[in-house]
């Protein structure tokens, strides 16, 4: 892989007080210009001199940053997205046959970096598994920065900002912090890099990046989740985390992981070590003895936790929503207790006792926030629009649900969500009624139309993932009124955070939308499941520029979509479109993407 290299004023080194001691009050070189301190700083981070830890921001040496140096920091951001773009590989099974894709060049790394010994003394909770891995890491990171500690979050992936994969105490990183942890690595990466030990790919990086930034910010528990599987994942190059969990088990990234729940589990079991606590949730018979019998080789004890009974939230609410959050609850109270017992950090907490739960535990699960993962955002546009939305309007219901199990599980989620949503309606145009002269006009007949705006990976096959999804729902008597299909806003080989898809509908590839279409089709047809036929209907937005059907539409963008569903919205004021956005959490960020804009 070629070095690249960058402009020093277009890839500065920032280093933001990376320690968790306040900001520095001086202020060094005063009269010199953005640009010219950024070079400054580079040559002084890159000198042995001056530790990575102890050198203060060029933002934060002169004062204000005017409008030409904010361009300045944009450019930075940006050049340092299309470095870390570079490291994206196609994706290859780490097995025995080559060496878990060369694993060990990550213990080279740590070394390059200077990590090795720093890492060791991290206080590490590795967290694998196929569903709720991400929403085990969130609860568990909430619930310790409610007791009191420096917490530092790596999950994975990102919605809208790469950023968003390292969090200190519960906030994404900024972006000075970023990019001097970013060029520390990279800079090194590249001077010490070679065609036997060649840069880092993408999420390896990403990984490193992570340690830097937990051990220089001095964090005092580390929860990792892992990125792909367990045994060969970037993340598993800890050898000694304090705890250690696995989530539910299900089929995903087959061609990677394996065929079978067996060979799957046995990946995910491969984040256990000898001498660490480790904890499951109950799960399907093939995986469960793979676990066991890892955990028994080991010679430790694999604790099988139970769902979380909400009567110990003493009143209050996950704050991750959906039945199956309790699960993940479960299992980040199991994990956060172990780390408080083995660090020395249970003084105070009765953790022994099985009828409550601390109140630090219960804030921290209350409290708990996760883009993306049962989420209800009303659209923005629509709320600034119209005075009046007890009528009507257009909400979104985003999970990134990707495989059968976490489709069924979404599905439940969405089918209580919108009879919750229609049942408060109700009440509050009735309560309007009653406070109106005009009872007839507040009384106007509500409906609400749901909708499917869905899409996933080409590996996967839309025959398993969305009769679970249709089935469920319809089990609990919702029907989807119409399936858009689009393809994704972001572009897979690039993580610019300005990164747009072609402008010409004529020459976006939708092969692969009019295959989930057609398999649509045949699911809703009287031959397959059975669609719910509207006896109502609804004013028609342009569908100009789409494949559309009775029950579907082929999108040549996620703009597009949108905008239809915008234009349905203001057509039919006393509908309420209920859309529900999933099978790719790349989907769902870019929808969260356009609606922040």
């Amino acid at each position: 892989m070629p070095k690249l290299t960058a402009h020093p004023f277009a890839r500065p080194f920032l280093q933001a007080s990376m320690s968790p001691s306040p900001r520095p009050k001086s202020i060094l070189f005063p009269s010199l210009s953005l640009g010219d301190r950024l070079l400054v700083f580079r040559r002084r981070l890159l000198s042995s001199s001056f530790p990575a830890s102890s050198v203060q921001s060029p933002f934060m040496a002169g004062g204000d940053v005017g409008s030409h140096d904010r361009g300045s920091v944009a450019m930075a951001y940006e050049e340092a997205l299309n470095c870390l773009s570079s490291l994206i590989t196609r994706r290859t099974r780490a097995d025995g046959t080559n060496n878990g894709d060369e694993f060990d060049l990550l213990f080279d790394y740590l070394k390059m970096l200077e990590l090795d010994e720093s890492l060791s003394q991290l206080k590490v909770i590795h967290v694998a598994g196929t569903k709720g891995k991400g929403s085990t890491c969130t609860f568990t990171e909430s619930i310790l920065r409610n007791c009191g500690l420096r917490t530092g979050l790596f999950t994975s992936p990102h919605l809208i900002d790469v950023r968003e994969r390292f969090r200190l105490d519960g906030v994404d990183i900024c972006e000075e912090k970023f990019l001097a942890y970013f060029w520390w690595c990279w800079e090194r990466l590249q001077e010490k890099t070679n065609d036997d030990v060649p840069m880092p790919t993408y999420f390896r990086f990403l990984a490193l990046l992570a340690f830097k930034i937990f051990t220089a910010e001095q964090v005092d528990v580390a929860i990792l989740e892992v990125g792909l599987g367990g045994k060969f994942d970037a993340t598993n190059v800890v050898e000694s985390p304090i705890v250690c969990g696995i989530s539910s088990l299900g089929y995903d990234h087959m061609e990677i992981l394996g065929n079978t729940l067996g060979e799957i589990a046995g990946e995910k079991a491969g984040i256990f070590k000898r001498g660490v606590p480790a904890y499951t949730v109950p799960q399907p018979d093939e995986a469960m003895p793979v676990l066991k019998d890892k955990a028994s080789q080991l010679n430790i004890s694999l604790q099988i936790v139970s769902p979380l009974n909400i009567e110990l939230l003493k009143g209050q609410q996950l704050g991750l929503h959906g039945e199956h959050q309790n699960i993940n609850a479960g299992l980040a109270v199991a994990l956060s207790s172990t780390w408080l017992k083995k660090t020395g950090h249970a003084e105070g907490m009765n953790l022994d006792e099985t009828t409550c739960l601390p109140e630090q535990f219960v804030r921290g699960l209350a409290t708990a926030t996760l883009q993306g993962r049962a989420q209800i955002v009303p659209d923005p546009l629509l709320q600034i629009q119209n005075e009046s939305l007890s009528k009507g309007g257009l909400v979104f219901y985003l999970d990134g649900a990707h495989s059968p199990e976490s489709l069924e599980t979404c599905a439940t989620w969405f089918s209580h969500a919108v009879k919750e949503d229609s049942q408060q309606s109700d009440s509050f145009r009735e309560q309007t009624a009653r406070n109106d002269n005009h009872q007839s006009d507040s009384l106007e007949e509500q409906t609400a139309r749901k909708i499917l705006l869905f899409n996933c990976m080409s590996v996967r096959d839309p025959q398993l993932l969305l009769p679970p999804l249709i089935n469920t729902c319809a089990r609990n008597g919702v029907y989807f009124h119409k399936a858009l299909f689009v393809p994704n806003h972001s572009v897979f080989n690039k993580v610019g955070s300005h990164a747009t898809p072609p402008t010409d509908p004529q020459h976006v590839d939708l092969s692969w939308q009019l295959t989930l279409q057609r398999a649509w089709e045949n699911l809703t047809s009287d031959k397959g499941v059975g669609n719910h036929k509207v006896s109502q209907e609804i004013r028609r937005a342009d569908l100009s520029n789409t494949r559309d059907t009775m029950n579907s539409s082929v999108f040549p963008s996620l703009q597009l979509a949108i905008k239809w569903l915008r234009e349905s919205a203001q057509l039919n004021r006393s509908t309420r479109f209920q859309v529900l956005v999933t099978g790719s959490l790349h989907l769902v960020g870019d929808v969260l993407r356009l609606l922040k804009k």
